[in-house]
């Protein structure tokens, strides 16, 4: 049995195929690449079962991985987070079967923890030395740790107002840091021109492969962790979207070899109203997304005003009758003290824009009775130490509790 079942690349446009075997970016006609296995010979050669005896990290789902010699495997134990059931939450939302899918457990905070260890263990077994990327933060921070880890030297530019925790993982990183006064659009161009003047690895947002297949082990884990039943609905924070389209692709792959069966979750990509591209592409029943002009959200992480990949984000909805749901700054920040209130989970910005759609498409009945649901907190909300304003009453030294301790802090 093979360690990967990888064939080769091809693009979901116009159908060319590639080697995988050296650097490719972009096809020729300037779409996304996607990874392809031999999934025939993984069905008739992979068990299920296999997987009992292995650690619990995403390495695990080796043979539908890009990376042939374990070798140059860069890990940190990412993989393998909790799903967690929220019967509180899911009372106070009319959802029985609740679920969240906890990625602030993986390194770095993020699960861009995925992407990176996936995406830069193929790049050096590639034999790529150095790179270049933009990021609004948690991405950067994870591929500048796991470069560092593999030696491999990252040029990484974000948002000057991109959290600076983030900046500071970088830089600690050793990573050639750089802001700029805009987006990660404006921070994209200026990668752009760095990667064509000194021919750095674009390891920008599916300018490169690989990232995909470690976000897609979200898909696997959530598969295997329900004992191989599908939910009905997986919400999912969407800027790049690279995760959700990795959800999609893990669960089709799954099909195919035998793994799961019947009909796959609803995909709900979930934005925010000061910056949602993919929502009003749905709503207008488009394939492509037009560039939203300035755009601003709490939520960072999916400020993203044009994905390269946004015809594969709206694809994977169509297909799975899934929806796009935009909800405003005041909702992600009442659904982030909503989940710690109820479930002592302090999740990201990110993640309460999902969780803040899930109770309103409950509301609103397109999510049913008895369905079961699972949504993603993509990071820690400690992460974003400005997001939360807390004022809480100042006590004197000796100075007593009030009696009447229903006061809260005030945001």
């Amino acid at each position: 049995m093979s360690y990967s079942y990888l064939s080769h690349l091809d693009c979901p446009q116009c159908g060319l195929t590639y080697e995988p075997d050296s650097v490719q970016q972009l096809c020729s006609c300037g779409s996304p690449l996607l990874v392809r296995y031999k999934l025939n010979e993984a069905r008739e050669q992979w068990s299920r079962e296999s997987l009992n005896r292995r650690k619990p990290d995403l390495w695990r789902y080796h043979e539908l991985l890009p990376v042939r010699n374990p070798a140059y495997t860069v890990t940190l134990g990412e993989g393998m987070t909790p799903l967690v059931k929220l019967p509180r939450l899911g009372k106070d939302y009319g959802i029985a079967e609740l679920y969240m899918k906890d990625e602030s457990l993986v390194p770095s905070g993020s699960f861009k923890a995925r992407g990176a260890a996936v995406g830069i263990s193929r790049a050096k077994e590639l034999g790529v030395q150095k790179l270049a990327m933009p990021t609004n933060g948690n991405a950067g921070a994870a591929w500048a740790l796991y470069a560092a880890r593999a030696g491999i030297e990252a040029t990484i530019v974000m948002p000057k107002d991109a959290p600076i925790i983030t900046r500071s993982e970088v830089a600690l990183a050793g990573a050639n840091l750089y802001l700029v006064n805009g987006l990660i659009s404006d921070a994209g161009k200026i990668v752009g021109q760095a990667v064509a003047d000194m021919g750095l690895y674009d390891a920008s947002t599916l300018k490169e492969p690989y990232r995909i297949e470690g976000k897609k082990t979200m898909g696997i884990e959530i598969a295997e962790q329900l004992d191989w039943e599908m939910p009905d609905v997986i919400l999912y924070p969407t800027g790049g979207g690279v995760g959700l389209i990795g959800i999609y692709k893990a669960l089709q792959e799954l099909a195919e070899i035998g793994w799961v069966q019947g009909k796959l979750p609803r995909l709900v990509a979930v934005q925010a109203e000061g910056c949602a591209p993919i929502v009003r592409a749905w709503e207008e029943k488009k394939e492509y997304s037009d560039f939203w002009e300035d755009s601003v959200t709490s939520a960072f992480g999916i400020n993203v005003p044009k994905a390269i990949g946004d015809f594969l984000v709206l694809k994977a909805v169509y297909e799975t009758e899934g929806k796009a749901v935009a909800v405003s700054e005041a909702e992600i920040v009442a659904e982030q003290e909503k989940v710690a209130r109820l479930e002592g989970s302090f999740i990201c910005p990110e993640g309460a824009a999902a969780f803040a759609a899930a109770r309103k498409l409950s509301l609103e009945g397109w999510i049913k009775q008895g369905e079961k649901v699972i949504v993603l907190n993509t990071g820690a909300g400690i992460k974003y130490p400005d997001t939360v304003q807390v004022n809480p009453p100042l006590l004197e030294i000796g100075e007593r509790i009030p009696s009447d301790t229903t006061s809260r802090s005030t945001h």
